[in-house]
């Protein structure tokens, strides 16, 4: 099929409409954009050789992904070939930071644990671990009642919202999911924290495999300790080992993390540019409610600091950088490297807290996934049950189970559906409103990510000042140490 003028003939197959009446071959168009991606990569590079600042470089990175994702859909449309085409391009830079971050997440989990317990020498690990499950278990609990108390105040209801075709489609599969939840029970699925191959738990297979990593690392640990009476010798040689092999992890983690910015800016480009902005205003009022609770959340956070009689701005300062990747990524786990580099190298947490609060943040206690999220949507769909969601029965039950059901959510995109399954499933209501939102979830769940990571950050720094393992000095300092 053509058109014909003067006895041309311009095929139509193979171009591509731009908004604005301009035609362009889809291929050449994708190129253009890939093009324009390597030279914001270079020019983020010569950032860098200029001594700009890591902080300043991640947050240019966001700005300029922000605007061009934007560019992108406003020229060539949302679900556009381009767009796809082109993304499917940003992605070997975006997904493959994400890849080499979770590349080396599992093999920091049991190096760094190992180090910590052997380095606490086991007389104040149970103490450790203990503040860090508190300090968790406490602001998650507190995150519940903000979200039940955030979604009341904007009379947020599950009456009236219409399932699409894709939503049913969620819906019924997280019905599917409900049902294998509820084969296995709470007691199992703390039975299965302990890994029967801990080799395949190293490789992420199981349900838990970041808690049997942490698991497996302890008990190696303490057999490490064990063995330090009867054979000191074998000791010795293993603990350079952890050591060395420490050592060689956290550089690996030093190169990975000055990748962060060009990460971050195909991540956001390939955010914004395939965001579905039409569902998100449908949703819209259940969005900004979300980001509300969210915020209130972090404020929270901030007024624990000063109670602790830390400056809350040296903690957003310093914290900059990290949040802003776990925005991005949308990813706990992915977030893990940066999170416990952030907390050694600027905000004075020791070793052993860093390592242990960052792993066990990747699956349990997460603020934003498994307090907020779930409690909403309970608030939600309590009145078409007949309950007064502001009961204080209903309440106290609410945020003891979603404290609870803390316990294992995975630390990547999606663990708020998962949360959100067994919090909805303990309280005996249905689950078919977690696939009604499924349209905005991308977008929710970046701001919960960054929540995550502020509790496990939260945690590391309140238990290491708990313990007189806290240096002030290097969190007052106004340096920030880059990677």
């Amino acid at each position: 099929m053509g058109i014909e003028k003067n006895k041309i003939i311009i095929p139509i197959e193979g171009i591509s409409k731009i908004k604005g009446g301009m035609f362009m071959n889809p291929s050449l168009a994708v190129l253009i954009n890939v093009i324009i991606m390597l030279a914001l990569i270079i020019f983020l590079i010569n950032l860098r050789k200029k001594g700009v600042s890591f902080t300043v470089r991640v947050l240019l990175a966001l700005v300029i992904a922000i605007v061009f994702g934007a560019a992108l859909q406003l020229i060539y449309g949302s679900g556009s070939e381009v767009i796809t085409r082109s993304n499917a391009w940003f992605s070997v830079v975006g997904t493959g930071y994400v890849r080499l971050l979770r590349m080396i997440v599992t093999p920091l989990i049991f190096v760094a644990i190992i180090n910590a317990i052997i380095s606490q020498e086991s007389k104040n690990l149970g103490k450790m671990a203990l503040y860090i499950l508190a300090v968790l278990l406490i602001t998650t609990a507190i995150s519940a009642l903000v979200g039940a108390v955030v979604a009341k105040g904007f009379n947020l209801t599950s009456e009236g919202l219409v399932a699409g075709e894709r939503e049913m489609q969620a819906s019924e599969s997280l019905e599917q999911r409900l049902e294998d939840f509820r084969s296995r029970p709470i007691q199992q699925q703390l039975i299965e924290i302990v890994p029967l191959n801990p080799f395949a738990a190293l490789a992420g297979q199981g349900n838990n495999a970041t808690l049997s990593v942490v698991f497996f690392a302890a008990v190696v640990a303490l057999a490490t300790i064990g063995i330090k009476r009867t054979k000191p010798e074998s000791a010795e040689h293993f603990v350079k080992i952890i050591k060395t092999l420490h050592d060689l992890v956290m550089r690996m983690v030093t190169m990975i993390l000055r990748l962060t910015p060009y990460g971050i800016l195909a991540l956001m480009t390939s955010v914004v540019s395939t965001s579905n902005y039409s569902e998100i205003l449908r949703l819209i009022q259940f969005v900004i409610a979300s980001y509300v609770a969210l915020a209130i959340m972090f404020v929270i956070h901030l007024i624990i600091l000063a109670l602790f009689g830390l400056n809350p701005i040296n903690y957003v300062r310093k914290s900059g950088a990290v949040f802003m990747f776990a925005f991005t990524s949308r990813s706990s786990a992915g977030t893990l490297p940066l999170n416990i580099n952030n907390q050694v190298r600027n905000l004075g947490v020791s070793e052993g807290h860093a390592n242990l609060s960052a792993s066990l943040g990747v699956s349990i206690g997460q603020n934003g996934c498994a307090g907020i999220y779930p409690a909403m949507l309970a608030v939600m769909i309590a009145p078409t049950l007949g309950i007064n969601p502001m009961d204080p029965v209903f309440l106290i039950k609410l945020i003891i189970i979603t404290a609870l059901a803390s316990f294992g959510i995975a630390g990547v995109g999606g663990g708020a559906t998962f949360a959100a399954l067994t919090v909805l499933s303990a309280m005996g209501m249905p689950v078919g409103l977690v696939g009604l939102l499924i349209a905005i979830e991308p977008l929710i769940d970046m701001g919960r990510t960054l929540l995550n990571v502020s509790g496990a950050m939260l945690s590391g720094i309140i238990s290491s000042k708990l313990m007189n393992e806290f240096d002030e000095n290097v969190y007052n300092d106004k340096v920030v140490k880059e990677v």
